[in-house]
């Protein structure tokens, strides 16, 4: 027969503690010390228990809910506001839960080192934890806090990830440039400590090795305002480029009007990609070629996998992003999915 489950009781017994005070530091209430906390999460952690979410939102009288998580880097109106690839994982995980009685509630970070409010959301986690790019650290810590917890970026081997192929779509798009006559392709990448901008580097970056292109490489954040600086200082120090992929639409929007503002036009002097096939692809002028990222398809699975409750340690779903022509690198058609 198979070993059964550890119970609260298991747990209270391991750290010396009262039921009671298992219950007051699993949802996160008042009276216990932070010394009595860390010792019943560490025998929690040692007995392989997981509570029951279910069990713990009714105890508490709390509506189920599944958790997004965001980090910010700054001010939550500034980032979340204007970048648009959250409202499209918000309307992935809204979808998923129609005809469910689970909410949905954004947790926002606005820093990845703030393992307090980590603490916090994970303690207050119902039906689980969707993490939107967190980056390797604050995902380890919402693992260790709560086991329902699915990413939509790789972190580390045991975290459950559905991803996209970020490496293989930067690949493609550079290859595509390559097809359509450009032999100068610059990047600017995103920031090191997303796991989606490294991995689409590393894309880049072997294409152009294979392809035996010279590199030209800029970086900031996925913001407007980063990709119009990149460019600038990509064109300035090399004037030969006649092509940049961009790791996202937002910095290629930017990357569009800072060449534009030198005088040079895109596509003729400049083709741009992008990366998403966000509102910001198709409202830039002129309208970006990117590589489409299934976003909403992403939080779709991820939210299935909280709301059926089988997660396994390491699992993951790889999605295929897509080329996705238009005017930012002049007549074309697209190619196959990667």
């Amino acid at each position: 027969m198979g070993r059964s489950k550890p119970t609260i009781s298991d747990v209270a017994e391991r750290a010396d503690v009262s039921r009671a005070t298992v219950s007051r530091v699993m949802n996160n209430e008042p009276g216990a010390s932070p010394r009595v906390r860390e010792r019943v999460r560490r025998a929690m952690a040692e007995l392989g228990y997981e509570p029951d979410q279910t069990a713990r939102a009714l105890a508490s009288g709390r509506q189920r809910a599944v958790d997004v998580v965001a980090i910010t880097n700054g001010p939550v109106v500034e980032w979340l506001g204007s970048h648009p690839y959250y409202s499209r994982v918000l309307a992935g995980v809204t979808s998923a839960l129609e005809g469910t009685d689970v909410q949905v509630r954004v947790q926002a970070l606005s820093s990845p080192d703030d393992f307090a409010a980590v603490d916090a959301i994970a303690a207050r986690a119902t039906v689980g934890v969707v993490l939107a790019d967190v980056p390797l650290a604050a995902a380890l810590r919402f693992r260790q806090r709560c086991r329902r917890v699915v990413s939509l970026a790789a972190t580390s081997s045991s975290m459950p990830a559905v991803e996209a192929d970020n490496a293989g779509g930067a690949h493609a798009a550079v290859e595509y440039l390559h097809r359509s006559g450009r032999r100068r392709i610059a990047a600017v990448h995103g920031p090191g400590h997303s796991a989606d901008a490294r991995e689409r580097e590393e894309g880049y970056l072997r294409a152009i090795r294979e392809l035996g292109l010279p590199e030209f490489v800029e970086r900031g954040e996925f913001r407007r305002e980063d990709g119009h600086l990149a460019a600038r200082r990509l064109l300035a120090a090399h004037p030969e480029v006649d092509a940049v992929f961009v790791a996202c639409d937002l910095m290629a929007a930017g990357a569009v009007q800072a060449i534009t503002a030198l005088g040079r036009k895109v596509p003729d002097d400049v083709a741009v990609v992008g990366f998403d096939d966000s509102v910001a692809a198709v409202c830039a002028n002129p309208p970006l070629t990117t590589m489409r990222m299934p976003v909403e398809e992403m939080a779709v699975a991820a939210t299935r996998l909280l709301l059926d409750g089988t997660i396994a340690s390491g699992y993951r779903r790889r999605l295929p992003v897509e080329l996705v022509v238009r005017d930012s690198t002049g007549p074309g058609s697209a190619v196959a999915p990667r």
